[in-house]
């Protein structure tokens, strides 16, 4: 349920690229997990046609590998400043906005809820209301009446805003169709594409024992 997990999986089912996934507990890793993942986060990936070594442990560098190797169903723009705004959205969905929002939204329900604690949603509604909007605000203005956030094609801005609002709805939040109606749009719409519905269907099923209500 790591949104820059779903990030690198949504990217591999666009370009239609088979994988193995090994889940691995950031918050418990197997031993010897620091050796591939520095910073002892997921994800991690090993293209094994590389050789035993070829690992890479970053979404972002993942992707964008990805990407090069893989240029068919291209993810990322060709003009230059698309590709550098494209890049924008990715880093600011993948620090701030998860940094906000993990911390005080999908770790205080959802992961409370994994270790068998209360949800504290008393913690999670006050990020929402008063640390969520100024992200919000500005999706809703940098998207406006657009399909997607860099040029007119489905990309890595799109995966990288959305992935995170997957964590949110598992929270049991979403932003108000009526206050922001072009983002609203904008996640329904790719929320919806294959590659991204079987990701949230697995989380979803694997989290209903939780008696949590996902909210997109």
């Amino acid at each position: 349920m790591s949104p820059f997990v779903r990030k690198v999986r949504v990217v591999l089912a666009e370009k239609k690229l088979e994988y193995k996934l090994d889940p691995v507990s950031p918050f418990a890793p197997p031993p010897g997990f620091g050796d591939i993942s520095p910073l002892k986060r997921i994800p991690v990936m090993r293209d094994d046609s590389e050789g035993p070594d070829a690992i890479l442990p970053d979404s972002s560098a993942i992707c964008a590998y990805l990407e090069r190797k893989h240029p068919a169903h291209a993810l990322y723009p060709s003009k230059a400043f698309d590709y550098g705004r494209a890049l924008w959205f990715e880093e600011y969905a993948d620090s701030d906005f998860v940094a906000t929002t993990g911390l005080g939204m999908f770790r205080p329900v959802v992961i409370n809820k994994l270790m068998k604690k209360d949800a504290d949603i008393a913690l999670a509604t006050d990020t929402w209301e008063n640390k969520v909007p100024r992200f919000l605000e500005y999706y809703e203005k940098e998207l406006g009446a657009r399909s997607h956030f860099v040029g007119d094609s489905f990309g890595i801005a799109d995966i990288a805003v959305a992935s995170p609002f997957v964590n949110v709805a598992h929270a049991g939040f979403a932003p108000d169709a009526a206050r922001y109606p072009n983002l609203v749009r904008f996640l329904n719409a790719i929320l919806a594409r294959p590659s991204f519905a079987a990701c949230v269907e697995g989380e979803r099923k694997a989290l209903a024992s939780l008696g949590l209500t996902y909210a997109l």
